[in-house]
C-alpha cells in the first residue's frame, strides 16, 4: 500500500496555526488593554476629587468610583498600578471629566495636575480669625497658618504692610488659585489685586484728598463698619472726611466696636471712655489701621465722597438707611425723631 505523503507536515501546520492564534490572541489582549486603559473614556461623571497629603492611594480609588461612577474598574486598577500611583501621588484638587482615561487620571494624580479652584473673598471680614477660616475652608491651608502669617511682621513687610494694617492689603473679590496653594501665594494674589486696584486716577483722587493708600483703607473700613448699603457710602466717607478736615474727632461707633473686638451688641456711653488708639471718641485723627477688610466700593466712595455732611444717624422708618445732616442742630432734630419711632416700635412690641 502507497505510504500518505505530507502527513507530518499538516501535523506541523496545525501546531504553527495554534500558536500564530494564541500569539494573535495575547496580542489582541494587549492591544484591548491598552486602548482600554489609554484611549477609552472611563468615567461617567464629572468629579472633583481632594488629595491631601495623608490621603492613601485606595482612598483616591474608591472616591473615583464612588463619585466619578468609573466604567472598568479593571482599567483603573491596571493603571495605577502601571503607572506606581501609590509611589507617586501627588496632594492637590482634581476635577475628572467623563471623558478622561484611566491613564491620564493616573498621570494627573502623579505629576500634580490640578485644576485650579475659587478662593472667594467676600461679606464681612471683621477679625483675622474670619479671613484665616474663609482662607483654610476653600484652600488647603491650615487656620492657624493663616493667623501666623498675617501676625508675621517680616513676611508682610514684604509686601510694605504690619499686621496692624495687613486688612488694607486684601481686595475682596473671586481669585483662581491652585487648592495646595501656601498662604505666600495668597499674599502673593493679594498684592497683585493691590497694585491692580490702585491705578493712577485712583491714585490721584487720594493724592487730591490728602490721603495714601492706606489711610483710605481706614476710612473705607470705618465706612464698611456703618453700612452695607453701597448708595450710602460715598456720603458716609463724606462725613469723616469733612471732620478729618474741620479737626473733628471721628466718633465713629465701629472703631468702638473693633476696640471691643466685636464682642458686644451696642456701644454704650461707658465704652466710649475706654482707652484705646482705636477710640476715636477719646483720639483725633484716625485709628492706626483698617477695622475689617474694606470691599472695592467702600474705597471708591472714599475716593468720590459726596455732600458737605458732618453728622448721620439711621433712618426713623428702620429701612437701614440714615438721614444726613450738616450741622448738630439739624442732627440733634434727625436723632431725637429716630429715638421717638424706636421708643414707639419698643412699646408696641408684645411681651415676651
Amino acid at each position: 500500500m502507497a505510504k500518505k505523503k505530507g502527513g507530518k507536515k499538516r501535523g506541523f501546520g496545525t501546531v504553527a496555526g495554534l500558536l500564530a492564534a494564541a500569539v494573535l490572541a495575547v496580542i489582541g489582549w494587549y492591544a484591548w488593554n491598552w486602548a482600554s486603559d489609554n484611549r477609552m473614556a472611563n468615567f461617567r461623571r464629572e468629579a472633583v476629587i481632594y488629595v491631601h497629603p495623608e490621603t492613601g492611594v485606595d482612598e483616591v480609588y474608591a472616591a473615583l468610583i464612588n463619585e466619578a461612577g468609573v466604567k472598568r474598574p479593571y482599567s483603573l486598577d491596571r493603571a495605577f498600578r502601571d503607572k506606581q500611583v501609590a509611589t507617586y501621588l501627588q496632594p492637590g484638587r482634581y476635577e475628572i471629566k467623563p471623558e478622561y482615561t484611566s491613564v491620564y487620571v493616573a498621570r494627573m494624580l502623579n505629576n500634580g495636575w490640578q485644576s485650579p479652584a475659587k478662593l472667594t473673598l467676600s461679606g464681612t471680614l471683621r477679625k483675622k480669625e474670619q479671613l484665616a477660616s474663609r482662607i483654610s475652608n476653600q484652600l488647603m491651608i491650615d487656620s492657624l497658618d493663616v493667623i501666623k502669617a498675617l501676625e508675621n511682621s517680616d513676611l508682610l513687610s514684604n509686601y510694605g504692610f504690619t499686621p496692624r494694617d495687613v486688612f488694607s492689603l486684601f481686595i475682596p473679590d473671586t481669585y483662581e488659585m491652585y487648592w495646595t496653594a501656601t498662604m505666600k501665594d495668597v499674599l502673593d494674589k493679594q498684592k497683585e489685586a493691590y497694585d491692580a486696584f490702585w491705578t493712577p486716577e485712583r491714585l490721584a483722587k487720594a493724592k487730591k484728598l490728602g490721603l495714601t493708600q492706606k489711610q483710605v483703607s481706614i476710612i473705607a473700613s470705618i465706612v464698611k463698619g456703618e453700612t452695607n448699603y453701597e448708595p450710602e457710602m460715598p456720603k458716609i466717607a463724606g462725613v469723616y472726611l469733612n471732620r478729618l478736615r474741620k479737626g473733628m474727632r471721628l466718633q465713629a461707633d465701629p472703631t468702638i466696636a473693633y476696640m471691643l473686638d466685636y464682642e458686644v451688641n451696642r456701644i454704650l456711653n461707658r465704652h466710649l471712655s475706654l482707652e484705646s488708639p482705636y477710640n476715636t471718641y477719646l483720639h483725633g485723627g484716625l485709628p492706626p489701621g483698617p477695622i475689617c477688610v474694606p470691599t472695592r466700593a467702600c474705597l471708591d466712595a472714599v475716593l468720590n465722597p459726596e455732600g458737605n455732611f458732618l453728622y448721620f444717624c439711621a433712618n426713623a422708618n428702620f429701612d437701614g438707611t440714615h438721614r444726613f445732616a450738616v450741622n448738630y442742630t439739624e442732627h440733634l432734630r434727625n436723632a431725637r425723631e429716630f429715638q421717638r419711632a424706636l421708643n414707639a416700635r419698643s412699646t408696641s412690641s408684645p411681651a415676651r
